[in-house]
């Protein structure tokens, strides 16, 4: 089952780096935002750890800058929109056969 939140340290460890470079990333992509508890531990979704591995995969595995990492998460996300429009469009024109059809 997985976890509702994770850590920092965690989600640290899962990547292999250190809790400091996730506060960094947190403050420079828009898409990171944990929750904090009482005390103020950060505490990330599992869509925050999808996010920051992205992130380490952009940055570390394919070397891109920050800003390069940040175009290519907005360009993703854009991407991202369009398929789902797409599929509400095909979801609308099947219904609207069927109604044709039904007739």
């Amino acid at each position: 089952m997985e976890k509702l939140y994770y850590s920092i340290s965690e989600v640290a460890g899962m990547l292999g780096v250190n809790a400091s470079l996730i506060r960094y990333w947190e403050k420079e992509f828009d898409c990171i935002k944990p929750v904090k508890n009482k005390k103020g531990n950060r505490q990330f979704t599992p869509a925050d750890v999808e996010n920051l591995r992205k992130i380490y995969h952009l940055t570390k595995e394919c070397g891109f800058t920050i800003a390069g990492a940040k175009e290519q998460m907005r360009v993703a996300d854009v991407e991202d929109e369009k398929l789902k429009a797409i599929d509400t469009l095909a979801e609308i024109r099947q219904f609207l056969q069927e109604l044709k059809e039904a007739l």
